[in-house]
């Protein structure tokens, strides 16, 4: 029981938005993250937690935690500001990636990670094309300087979370058609970017980052089923068989057009993506999803508050609460360790490709005591059952890669600031004081370090 691979990649991850700050140090370009207001009694991104200048103290803390992966991202806006090579920005990368790797860390960059540069967002982000050719030289940039250290290379981070996320930002001002023609021109860069990364023959892998839920039935009725496989499909689907077949789920194809969304694609689109597919796939989950059939095909469809919030669509599915389970304070999320073991065999069975697991976590305010410590054992306690799920999942023979939890390091949350903590490390500030930004260990820390230590939970009272 409970037998990780020898070589398993015990990780943590971060993104370079909510973590680095210096938004504007050393040639840096504002991101679409930088230039957006900041979510009501939230902050902004300008600090974070300022793992820019202090990378070489968390990269010993992470050693000290036992890190064998890391799993970050790449600002695009420090490597391309305004579309020419930044020195500076290669160079720190380059100091993050040697730190990582004398220190024994596998270091696993996400090259987009929902920090589009903001010279490209005003002329029409990935509503455009143009920014198809942008985004392909820039992941060659960063193949041609860090190709040679690099085993894992994640594409784009939680896509399909993008994609709705940005139809709840946008509000009315977007419309379903160019949500997902946004989305289209996405995936086309991606398999570009996976054809150069192979055609440069470097020895490592490259693959999707999706947020990936299994979706229940609210009921034993057929239709019901019928409704979880339609959800399925756009939420989970499209976006793998694309990475994976280098084709669109139809299913999901039959949503888009009953919603006027199908995008515009090219015969030379097709092709790209046919012949160009990912290696392994790398997937965040943090919840479960559960939906009945619509009572009615017609009405308005109804959005979620964030990026992980399901929404409705008339005429496929609709979302539902689960009464089986407990939700988490912040969003309400439904916590689900076993869904984590469904959604890796749905994703295993279908793919047949290694599976990593990016981001897993629970979001919760943490309390600094006066001895200067944090006690977490609710973090604990989800991180505990989720990894309990994903030995079993190995059991069942998913063939796992790593798991990297969010977070490495307090950062800042997208809709909930910084009183929403993941981190198994403190960093001392809120919404509104920097205070002096010192970090400390929190009892995850230390529990993780032990899993980590004995190559996974070694007995069910651990």
């Amino acid at each position: 029981m409970n037998k990780f691979p020898e070589n398993f990649l015990w990780g943590a991850s971060t993104s370079a938005y909510q973590v680095e700050g210096g938004w504007n140090m050393d040639g840096k370009e504002a991101s679409v993250q930088d230039i957006r207001p900041p979510f009501p009694n939230t902050t902004d991104f300008k600090v974070a937690s300022d793992h820019y200048n202090q990378f070489k103290e968390d990269v010993r803390l992470f050693k000290e935690l036992g890190l064998k992966a890391y799993r970050f991202s790449i600002a695009w806006t420090r490597i391309m500001p305004h579309g020419k090579l930044n020195k500076q920005g290669i160079d720190f990368y380059n100091e993050l990636i040697n730190e990582l790797i004398e220190n024994d860390i596998e270091p696993i960059p996400t090259v987009f990670h929902f920090d589009l540069p903001a010279s490209l967002h005003e002329n029409g982000g990935w509503e455009n094309r143009k920014t198809i050719d942008a985004f392909v030289q820039y992941c060659q940039v960063l193949f041609d300087h860090f190709g040679d250290r690099i085993k894992y290379w994640q594409t784009i981070n939680e896509q399909n979370m993008l994609v709705f996320a940005g139809k709840v930002l946008d509000g009315d001002k977007s419309s379903w058609k160019s949500v997902f023609q946004k989305n289209h021109h996405m995936l086309v860069a991606q398999a570009k970017v996976m054809k150069i990364y192979h055609s440069g023959n470097f020895s490592g892998k490259i693959g999707p980052a999706p947020n990936i839920a299994c979706v229940y039935p609210k009921s034993e009725n057929p239709e019901d089923m019928l409704a979880a496989e339609y959800m399925s499909a756009l939420r989970n689907w499209l976006f793998l068989d694309a990475a994976v077949y280098g084709v669109y789920n139809h299913m999901a194809m039959r949503i888009l057009k009953s919603l006027d969304a199908v995008p515009i694609i090219t015969d030379e689109d097709r092709q790209v993506m046919k012949e160009n597919t990912a290696d392994f796939i790398a997937f965040n989950y943090y919840n479960s999803m559960t939906v009945s059939a619509p009572e009615t095909s017609e009405g308005k469809t109804d959005r979620g508050k964030n990026q992980q919030s399901a929404f409705s669509i008339p005429g496929f599915f609709k979302m539902e609460n689960n009464q089986h389970l407990q939700n988490t304070v912040f969003s309400k999320w439904a916590i689900d360790p076993v869904g984590l073991r469904v959604t890796a065999n749905q994703i295993y069975n279908r793919y047949n490709l290694p599976v990593m697991i990016t981001e897993n976590g629970l979001g919760q305010e943490d309390i600094l005591t006066v001895e200067g410590k944090i006690h977490d054992d609710y973090r604990i306690n989800y991180l505990k059952a989720h990894i309990e799920q994903m030995s079993l999942a190995i059991e069942d023979g998913v063939e796992f890669l790593g798991y990297c939890p969010w977070s490495a390091i307090d950062l800042i949350s997208t809709h909930e600031g910084f009183r929403k903590r993941y981190g198994f490390v403190y960093v001392n500030r809120d919404d509104f004081d920097l205070k002096d930004l010192k970090r400390y260990k929190k009892d995850s820390f230390f529990w993780y370090k032990n899993v980590i230590q004995k190559n996974g939970l070694q007995n069910v009272g651990e």
